[in-house]
């Protein structure tokens, strides 16, 4: 047994970690070293261009936040549907009002007036149609079909969580299909349909006012029909000081929603708007373009906002911010033992593939998924933000009314 002494005030308390604790804590402590070195060695032979330490930096703290917050769309969700239990869809709310705010304020930098016909730069604002509906609603069946969305899977896979491997391989299917399928879906339903924002119609001050009003009517709707127990409230939030405070438990809703709002509103402001299908969708796209699997032309994909791959073989700024955010959920989670690497079975195998073939081609066909399109959707203002977060929660919720998450243990 290792014991470290430290405490409280009067200098009390005593923490007693085990050897395999104070492995796991060096462990994780050391991978964040490593992190930091490599945004370092990036930095040094980039040849001046900061974006991608800065987006290996940047995921590093979403996947510390995800993990440490249980920050995944589809764990939030299904409790709310199943178990009614809506507290953590705070976070969520927290998450949009907070980068709501910031985005009115970087945008008003960017484009001082947004009622004319520009648009923030690379906002992730982009035109409401039936196949944004469909790739939303195919998303959240995804979801529940293979455990957890993209950015879930990604953190949870430092968590070792090896049923991720099989969802996000089929990702990288379902993109492949999805642009298979984008020039007819483009041609025939998108390219003539409206691009839907509020500051255009509200001006920033109306729209923040108005996301802000619903959000936070939402919120009360929410903490009224919360059936969490009131000990389960704080199961999960055990008091505690100093390391093992900061080392082991999880955070509250409204703190990780808070921070989530702020790394996008960073995100947005340094680099680009928050995603973490880019890297996916490209390495897709690559592959087919290499053996010729793609149609020559890919109509006006390369003009829409949103998570877009390109063909390169390169790793994309958003490739090391998957990295860094796989990096940091696996040190949060060997600091705070919710390292469990677990067995997938060849049922939830299959499902997993499954599920992340429809979140992959819903994506693409959507340009996002719940952290590009709903997320970083909402904070923009955007309609399609909008469209896309209720279209998915409503795959979702026929997903677990369908028991889809339940199939060969899921």
């Amino acid at each position: 047994m290792s014991v470290i002494e430290g405490g409280g005030p009067s200098g009390a308390s005593t923490l007693e970690w085990t050897r395999a604790e104070v492995i796991r804590t060096s462990a994780s402590f050391a991978i964040g070293i490593g992190l930091i070195i490599g945004a370092f060695v990036l930095s040094a032979t980039s040849n001046g261009d900061s974006t991608k330490p800065f987006s290996l930096l940047l995921g590093a703290g979403v996947g510390l936040v995800f993990e440490r917050g249980r920050f995944c769309f589809f764990c939030i969700f299904r409790e709310a549907i199943e178990e009614r239990k809506t507290t953590g869809l705070l976070s969520v709310i927290t998450a949009l009002a907070v980068g709501a705010i910031g985005h009115a304020v970087v945008f008003g930098l960017y484009l001082p007036n947004p009622k004319g016909e520009g648009l923030p730069p690379s906002a992730h604002i982009s035109p409401v149609s039936e196949p944004l509906v469909i790739g939303a609603l195919a998303f959240g069946l995804g979801m529940a079909l293979s455990g957890a969305c993209i950015s879930g899977h990604l953190y949870r896979l430092g968590q070792g969580y090896l049923r991720a491997i099989p969802a996000l391989v089929g990702s990288l299917v379902g993109f492949g299909l999805g642009f298979i399928t984008w020039n007819t879906l483009y041609l025939d339903f998108i390219s003539e349909r409206s691009i839907g924002w509020l500051p255009r119609w509200f001006g920033y001050g109306g729209s923040l006012v108005l996301v802000l009003f619903v959000l936070g009517v939402a919120a009360f709707v929410l903490a009224r029909v919360d059936r969490t127990p009131a000990d389960d409230k704080t199961a999960k939030y055990v008091a505690s000081t100093g390391w093992e405070g900061a080392l082991r438990n999880p955070w509250r809703p409204v703190p990780t929603g808070a921070l989530v709002g702020g790394l996008g509103v960073l995100a947005y402001f340094r680099l680009d708007p928050l995603g973490v299908t880019s890297q996916l969708s490209t390495w897709s796209r690559t592959f087919m373009d290499g053996r010729e699997l793609l149609p020559e032309v890919m109509n006006g994909i390369d003009m829409m906002t949103g998570c877009v791959g390109v063909v390169t073989s390169a790793i994309t700024n958003n490739g090391w911010l998957v990295i860094g955010i796989v990096g940091a959920s696996l040190a949060s989670a060997l600091s705070s033992g919710r390292f469990r690497p677990s067995r997938p079975t060849l049922g939830n195998s299959v499902t997993a593939l499954l599920g992340g073939a429809l979140m992959g081609w819903g994506s693409m066909t959507a340009l996002g998924c719940t952290v590009g399109n709903l997320l970083s959707g909402v904070q923009s203002f955007a309609v399609s933000g909008i469209v896309f977060g209720l279209a998915a929660f409503v795959g979702v919720l026929i997903g677990v009314k369908l028991r889809l998450h339940r199939l060969f243990g899921g």
